[in-house]
């Protein structure tokens, strides 16, 4: 019976989400306050309903209610806690339901936002209650995560073992409230196309109403692609963090559009210029979102991200995009001539250097998107296949960041409207020195074959010291009394900390990424236990293997020993490879020797015969500066965190007094 309420739940959400469009669609018309406040109670209603409904599923995957279709497929009884939980989102059918949740989340945090004019936040409301609703008529008639059966197992089939970890449990609620929080940006840019006025007064505005969700998105979404390629790095078993998989892309594309989103909105806020540009990023960065749903859902690419191959369902989520996207963007067309361009600016200034950024942040998302879809409509077209990889990425989509890399330091120490070149360039000397510096000590301590990697040092390099020197001027540190620079530096607004952690992140993530992928070394050998193998400065000893019994699954365990060169500082590691009954599947347990900010990664491969004796394959792999990979995207989380406390910021704190 149980399940059952949570049906109905839905099914109220629906009707909820339904009346949340109605309502304020009405109130808008009407200019009607009390509509209007009718509309927020319906939105706020839609977010509790399904809060309950997704409690009732995650107790039925608890109490291992085999009689609903969705637990039978993705638990079974033996499976440790955690993930009898984290099943509730570990299928297609319960990644919806989360979907929704957030998605009316959001729309009760929209509903209640203070400082917007009357008829915008109605008109987005609108917006986002009908998206709510074309989401949650998916998850109803086509999706519904608590479907019974009529004759159910004893046992379920069990979570894909892939899935059953911790990272994965944290992965999709975060990434989704990067995805979805993205829905609220484009619910305010098509209230801005129907409700915009001609001229600058109502662009500025929009410009500092719609940064805080961009900023709260792209921080969330920051933090759940770094956990996904966390899990990537030491679940797989295949030694690195990111391979350009058609999936990974459909997630780091909503985040360059985000991204180049941040920064065009800063210039529609600060100057009302590029509104027209600002609206459709915003656009933009939600249909990403969308686009990645379909991929991952749709069945049209092979990954181990993907959630189902149903082409029927993967066909809505496709009408969903194309009637949602389609409609925006066709309003856009029609309203876009009537947004005036703003304030007008020098070639050398702050609103030039943020227009260069976002050419080639777009340019770069545009190259992801061929990339991932090529393929895809070379197979429709022709029923040829081709495969797109890192080679052509690297080739591509490198150069095109590299400039925006560049250009990023000196954004922030240009002159609104009309900069000072050369004083920027006098202020970032420095940096510039500092960064050479790195690079130039790159190459010198590793081979001359490596001065891409070397120029990625530096690079890396550049936007740390480019960031310090950013905060450096604010609080004019060596050019006033310490104490005056103190003063500065605890009255600098919590925004400003926040852009400059958040440069200083990317730019170490660019460090950890160049130097790994640039000087790794990888080797494997068939070991018996007392044999070893060497990677960069380690070696690693195989002690023993034997069989051990978890929760859910046997494992092959092996005890290695891994040592500096020399014999010094000598750590236990244990690698394994599982097999889970159920489902006969077999994963590799990554063994992980942190040394500093470099990785020793070893994997256990299958057991053979060298000489008669019982051996198995180990890979070892040194990965130098990995752990700068993952800490530089938290620290860009944590950089946006900081810009969202900021008073200027606040989500939906809009002005002190409510806009006529």
């Amino acid at each position: 019976m149980t399940v059952e309420v949570g049906a109905y739940l839905l099914a109220l959400a629906l009707a909820l989400a339904a009346a949340q469009t109605a309502l304020s669609a009405a109130a808008r018309g009407r200019l009607s306050p009390v509509l209007a406040g009718a509309a927020n109670g319906a939105a706020i209603g839609c977010s509790l309903a399904i809060l309950a409904a997704f409690g009732v599923l995650i107790h039925a995957f608890v109490g291992s209610d085999f009689s609903v279709a969705n637990v039978a497929a993705n638990s079974h009884t033996d499976k440790p806690m955690l993930y009898k939980v984290a099943g509730a989102w570990g299928s297609h059918e319960g990644s919806l339901l989360l979907w929704c949740l957030v998605m009316a989340v959001f729309g009760a945090a929209l509903a209640r936002a203070r400082g917007l004019p009357f008829r915008l936040k109605t008109t987005a409301v609108a917006t986002q209650g009908a998206l709510t609703s074309l989401f949650l008529a998916f998850a109803v008639f086509t999706s519904n995560p608590f479907a019974r059966l009529d004759s159910p197992p004893v046992q379920g089939s069990g979570l894909n073992p892939l899935l059953q970890d911790p990272a994965l449990a944290l992965h999709p609620p975060l990434l989704y409230g990067g995805y979805v929080g993205f829905s609220v940006c484009f619910s305010l840019a098509v209230a801005a196309l129907v409700e915009g006025r001609a001229g600058t007064p109502f662009w500025p505005a929009w410009g500092r109403w719609v940064r805080p969700w961009a900023l709260a998105s792209w921080a969330l979404l920051t933090v759940g692609i770094a956990l996904g390629s966390f899990w990537a790095y030491y679940e797989l078993g295949w030694g690195g963090w990111w391979f350009w998989d058609p999936v990974e892309n459909a997630s780091f594309l909503p985040w360059l559009a985000g991204a180049a989103l941040l920064h065009s909105a800063v210039v529609t806020e600060r100057r009302g210029a590029l509104a027209g540009w600002t609206v459709f990023l915003a656009l933009l960065a939600f249909s990403f979102s969308m686009l990645g749903a379909f991929l991952v859902r749709s069945g049209v690419l092979t990954s181990v991200h993907a959630f189902a191959v149903d082409p029927e369902r993967g066909t809505m989520l496709l009408a969903i995009l194309g009637l949602t996207a389609g409609a925006a963007f066709a309003l856009y067309a029609w309203r876009a001539p009537q947004m005036k361009g703003g304030g007008l600016f020098a070639p050398i200034s702050r609103e030039a250097a943020l227009v260069v950024n976002n050419l080639f942040l777009t340019a770069a998302a545009a190259t992801v998107l061929l990339g991932t879809l090529y393929p895809l409509i070379l197979e429709a077209a022709s029923g040829a296949t081709i495969s797109v990889g890192p080679p052509y990425f690297n080739a591509v989509f490198t150069p095109l960041m590299a400039v925006a890399l560049l250009v990023l330091p000196a954004g922030p120490l240009l002159a609104w409207k009309r900069g000072d070149a050369v004083g920027a360039v006098q202020r970032l000397w420095v940096a510039a020195l500092l960064a050479l510096g790195a690079g130039g000590l790159a190459l010198a301590l590793f081979q001359p074959r490596k001065a891409l990697a070397a120029a990625g040092v530096a690079m890396g390099a550049w936007l740390i010291c480019g960031a310090a020197a950013e905060v450096a001027e604010r609080i004019r540190l060596f050019r006033a009394p310490m104490g005056e620079s103190v003063r500065r530096a605890r009255g600098l607004p919590l925004a400003a900390w926040g852009m400059a952690l958040a440069h200083a992140g990317l730019g170490v993530f660019v460090l950890g990424a160049v130097v790994e992928t640039g000087f790794k070394v990888e080797t494997a050998r068939a070991l018996a236990v007392g044999q070893s193998l060497q990677a960069g400065a380690y070696v690693a000893r195989l002690d023993d293997v034997r069989i051990v019994e978890g929760p859910n699954y046997l494992a092959e365990r092996a005890t290695l020993t891994v040592t500096a060169a020399g014999g010094h500082a000598a750590r236990t590691v244990t690698a394994e490879r599982r097999f889970f009954p159920v489902g006969g599947q077999t994963t590799t347990e990554v063994g992980l020797d942190f040394r500093g900010l470099d990785d020793v990664y070893l994997t256990l491969g299958e057991r053979r015969s060298e000489d008669g004796a019982p051996a198995w394959t180990v890979r070892m792999h040194f990965n130098p500066w990995a752990r700068l990979i993952f800490l530089g995207p938290a620290l860009m989380a944590l950089g946006g965190l900081l810009s969202l406390l900021d008073r200027r910021l606040r989500l939906g704190a809009g002005a002190r007094r409510r806009a006529p």
